[in-house]
């Protein structure tokens, strides 16, 4: 890290050891898929754990975090003299625009868009996926007076995102480089994903390091300030992380229901926070002169957020500035806790039922060697399907397995671990991926796969194997892909 940022033991940061153990048990009690956790407090770096294969030097999709950097930039240009908030965004786009144009696509200005209060209820190149995503934003009719309430709209980001491009002449990512982020030792490697049309993906595209959340996170807690140097305008920054709109209405957990800056979260403990879909989160409290960073993925988690959130505020919270009990205790809780941090993996599939689910009176869980014997490398038939397999099988060892499968006609193949992740590149989309297993019941195998890259996500996978024939059910939890795993399939083995 730089060197304004100092790793030290928590309690130097008046942050006792238990405490953060005690938020570790909380996430893994309710299996929250954590991929990192950092915590900073008076410049004090007292926690940076990574749960394998994620690590330090991982660049994970942050999501909608870019939106705040687009805010920024955004910032820069207007004290630069580039723009003007109260400017209609249709000035900058004139390229973009339908004819007639609707007076309220005209009158939506700069500060409009950074607020999330545009004329659109959504993201308006969700609607028509042929359409190039910032002509969309102006050619889609309004459905309300911009200015005034507020509607969440990645549209809007993507659109901020073009204009610094337009006037800059770089891509966004590169302009805050020159400007702020080399400042403050932002990683080199990081970049905002393309869309299909060849366009900075601006709400939503970003891959970074989880320092590099951290460091965002630094920048905007100190207003810009770092070492005495004013790197960013400081009366834009204290507006930007301020609350400017209200959200109660439209937020689904109260953690969304806090206010909204310029591309920005208010939460709880007048706090703000970076927010990416999944628990890409960057949580500044100034008060406390804190900040939590996260990434996840709490995608298909029910609260997922919202327990990172409250395990998070009713464990380290009220545990700030308490003394321990002795200095020795102190000492020995810190050293387990650096070597807890070190040992950080994702979890595997579990033989217990999730914490906030009721067993189910009288299941218990069986050892499946029969079955596994049974089906070791034999192949089952699919019957036809729109989704394109045709044809599964397995293979055992004491603690591991892999899934072989046909699809559109190529070969396919998905290691998981049966007490650990496995990990390789998922097929046909080439992506990273972490997977275990684990058998519901003597002839009930559940696959899990994490999907962790420029997309992430998960794959979800139970086979019921009968005498000679399986049943299978796919569900995958992510935005945009994985189609085709979702739906039902039968076979039989030959």
């Amino acid at each position: 890290m730089q060197n304004f940022i100092i790793p030290s033991t928590p309690i130097e940061a008046g942050i006792p050891a238990d405490a953060i153990h005690r938020f570790l048990d909380r996430l893994e009690k309710y299996q929250v898929p954590m991929h990192s956790i950092l915590l900073l407090r008076h410049d004090k770096l007292v926690a940076e754990g990574y749960y394998a294969p994620c690590s330090a030097d991982s660049l994970h999709r942050l999501f909608s975090v870019c939106k705040t950097l687009n805010a920024i930039a955004i910032g820069i240009l207007a004290a630069d003299g580039k723009l003007r908030l109260s400017d209609s965004i249709t000035d900058y786009f004139p390229d973009k625009l339908p004819e007639p144009l609707h007076p309220w696509i005209k009158s939506m200005t700069i500060r409009d868009l950074l607020m999330m209060r545009t004329c659109h209820t959504s993201t308006t190149y969700k609607h028509d996926i042929q359409k190039e995503w910032v002509e969309s934003f102006f050619t889609t009719p309004p459905s309300h007076k911009p200015g005034t309430v507020f509607h969440y709209d990645t549209s809007a980001s993507h659109v901020l995102c073009a204009l610094v491009e337009r006037l800059t002449g770089k891509p966004m990512l590169d302009f805050l480089r020159s400007r702020v982020l080399d400042e403050i030792g932002w990683s080199k490697t990081s970049y905002v994903l393309k869309n299909d049309f060849g366009d900075s993906q601006g709400g939503s595209g970003l891959m970074a390091a989880s320092r590099d959340l951290l460091l965002l996170g630094y920048l905007l807690l100190k207003n810009g300030n770092i070492g005495g140097r004013q790197l960013l305008p400081e009366e834009f920054i204290q507006e930007m992380t301020s609350n400017l709109t209200p959200n109660a209405l439209t937020g689904g957990v109260i953690s969304e229901r806090q206010g909204y800056g310029y591309q920005i979260w208010r939460t709880c403990h007048n706090g703000f926070v970076c927010y990416g879909m999944g628990g890409q989160l960057a949580l500044c409290l100034p008060k406390q002169d804190m900040i939590m960073v996260t990434t996840a993925d709490t995608q298909g988690l029910n609260g997922g957020n919202d327990l990172i959130y409250n395990s998070f505020y009713e464990e380290i919270l009220p545990a700030l500035d308490t003394l321990p009990c002795d200095a020795k205790s102190e000492s020995e809780s810190a050293d387990r806790l650096s070597k807890r941090l070190s040992a950080l993996s994702l979890a595997p599939l579990k033989r217990h039922c999730r914490p906030s689910s009721p067993c189910i009176t009288g299941v218990s869980f069986l050892e499946p060697s029969a079955c596994a014997e049974q089906i070791n490398k034999k192949t089952a038939r699919l019957t036809a399907n729109s989704q394109g397999f045709s044809d599964i099988s397995f293979s055992f060892t004491a603690d591991a397995g892999t899934l072989r499968y046909s699809l559109r006609g190529e070969a396919c193949s998905v290691s998981f671990g049966l007490n650990s992740c496995a990990t390789g590149i998922f097929p046909i989309y080439n992506m990273r991926y972490a997977s275990s297993g684990i058998w519901l019941s003597e002839n009930t195998l559940y696959l899990k796969i994490h999907i962790i890259d420029t997309f992430v996500g998960s794959i979800h996978m139970e086979f019921v194997f009968g005498e000679h024939d399986v049943t299978i059910f796919m569900k995958k939890i992510e935005e945009t892909q994985f189609n085709e795993y979702t739906g039902h399939f039968y076979g039989v083995f030959h």
